[in-house]
């Protein structure tokens, strides 16, 4: 009877440390990025952690005699799977699987309601068995979403979802003993199992909690490093990160193999458009532009813009009379396709440089190759292509 009552209050000691551990996470998240405008999949997730908190808490209360357990547990319980849904939700809201985030809500239903009916029959064993498979099966639903994308994910990411499946299982195993070998197996007892299903639960609240935390900073960081090499205005890298993808084909050009070339354009007249119609006009021209210039690449090719209305085009492995068909491509393209916007139909036309890598270049003789070539278009009566002059050989 000792023995009984020391288990109880250890299994309410449990119960109450993990109300508290949520309560501590919920006021953690509320000074995460405190004042910020919060996306809607973390602030599904941080009401899913006031959820949980207000499960634990309700069954800590019910444990201590506070609340009657007559409601306390089967209220506990059931908001337990919501809050373990709601997080499960979030999750593949994040992953931007919305089909899945919308079925979610009726599935939390239908769970909720077969636990209070199992909790109706038996309030020990079947209850027991129905919130172990629900929330482990929950549980595991938010390990595939963070497992979604596996080779793109990061390492965190991968370590939260097989963390959180790992767990899932422990969660589970509950209820599968009571469901396969009721009087338990070997040294593997119920109140065993119960207690490392609590340790589980504990486990889940830090990993999710703290991890998930940790895996939505390392996101905002790595979007804050792409808007470093990206123009906003043609979502095409900007000057930095087209450097940046230019450096490893500058080093295979010493190399023996393909070459690989380099054109640089710039819009006639861009000035005028931008003083005679405004920025925001001047805008859309440069968006116009650049999905003109995409349509004529491979995937293997790169566009960038470098300054105003100057662009540059990388082509891997091609020589310049290569580069030059692409260049006419373009340049009949931009001619030929005026830019509407609300105010005029604006035609505008563009002038190339082109070139290829040399072993001996660096980024500041390789634009000058082109940018000279560029100029010399533009000399010659704008709308048209220059090839740069061909490296002269050394006499014997």
């Amino acid at each position: 009877m000792l023995s009984g009552a020391m288990l109880a209050m250890d299994s309410t000691t449990m119960v109450l440390v993990l109300a508290l551990g949520n309560l501590a996470l919920c006021s953690v998240l509320f000074f995460f990025d405190y004042g910020a405008v919060r996306a809607p999949a973390l602030a599904s997730w941080g009401l899913s952690k006031q959820v949980q908190a207000a499960s634990w808490i309700l069954l800590a209360l019910g444990g201590a005699r506070v609340v009657p357990e007559p409601l306390a547990l089967p209220g506990g319980w059931a908001l337990l799977i919501a809050g373990v849904a709601l997080e499960s939700a979030a999750l593949w809201e994040t992953a931007h699987r919305r089909p899945l985030v919308r079925i979610m809500v009726p599935l939390a239903l239908a769970a909720i309601f077969i636990f209070l009916v199992s909790y109706w029959i038996d309030p020990l064993g079947l209850r027991t068995l129905a919130a172990a498979l629900i929330l482990g099966a929950f549980y595991l639903v938010g390990a595939a979403a963070l497992a979604r994308g596996w080779r793109a994910a990061s390492m965190l990411q991968r370590a939260l979802a097989v963390v959180t499946a790992l767990l899932a299982l422990v969660v589970a195993a509950r209820g599968i003993l009571v469901l396969v070998m009721p009087d338990g197996w070997r040294w593997l007892s119920h109140d065993l199992l119960r207690q490392l299903s609590t340790i589980a639960f504990y486990l889940l609240m830090l990993v999710n909690g703290f991890g998930c935390l940790l895996l939505a900073r390392e996101r905002l960081q790595g979007d804050l490093a792409r808007l470093e090499t990206l123009d906003l205005v043609t979502e095409v890298p900007n000057r930095r990160g087209f450097f940046n993808a230019l450096a490893p084909w500058m080093a295979l050009a010493r190399r023996p193999g393909s070459p690989t070339a380099l054109v640089v354009l710039d819009l006639d007249s861009f000035r005028r458009v931008n003083d005679g119609y405004g920025h925001p006009v001047g805008d859309v021209v440069l968006r116009h532009v650049a999905d003109l210039c995409r349509r004529q690449l491979r995937d293997s090719d790169l566009l960038g813009r470098l300054v105003g209305g100057e662009f540059a085009l990388l082509l891997p492995r091609t020589g310049g009379e290569e580069a030059m068909l692409v260049a006419e491509r373009m340049r009949a393209a931009i001619e030929a396709t005026p830019v509407k916007t609300e105010r005029a139909m604006i035609s505008m036309t563009a002038s190339f440089g082109v070139t290829t890598i040399r072993p001996d270049d660096s980024n500041v003789t390789l634009f000058g190759r082109a940018g000279s070539a560029m100029r010399e278009a533009k000399a010659g009566g704008r709308n048209a292509i220059r090839m740069a002059p061909r490296e002269t050989m050394p006499e014997a």
